[in-house]
């Protein structure tokens, strides 16, 4: 696992949002945008296992994760690194993501929805400052 610079670890745990980008089974990218919290120098995120980028890391866990700062957009970092995904039966981290991004609980999902967490550890990070 790679350490997260300070420049880094400010620009998640602050409210910027990320941009994940996963392979998609005929090799081309799919980017989403996502919430994501930090983890000592790992990354996590909630999704649902019938989501496009939850089948895609299940069959391919390289991933690069783009964070730029909302007041300065010259601010920035990329992290690639393997994404693991993990069960959330209890939707702790969706309720953690709602909190630092809204300030509420987020809305139940649907009967029957399977809850992931994807945990990313960074294998390389690239921070740029202009």
């Amino acid at each position: 696992m790679t350490s997260l610079d300070e420049t880094a670890r400010r620009l998640l745990d602050d409210r910027n949002v990320a941009v994940l980008g996963t392979v998609r089974p005929d090799g081309s990218p799919q980017t989403s945008v996502i919430w994501v919290l930090r983890d000592g120098d790992a990354l996590l995120f909630s999704t649902l296992a019938r989501r496009q980028k939850a089948r895609n890391l299940a069959a391919d866990p390289r991933v690069s994760v783009a964070v730029y700062d909302a007041a300065n957009p010259y601010v920035s970092v990329e992290i690639r690194g393997t994404a693991e995904l993990l069960p959330d039966p209890e939707r702790a981290l969706p309720r953690a993501l709602s909190h630092k991004y809204l300030g509420t609980d987020p809305p139940e999902d649907e009967p029957g929805e399977e809850r992931l967490v994807i945990r990313v550890t960074p294998e390389r990070v690239v921070t740029f400052s202009a």
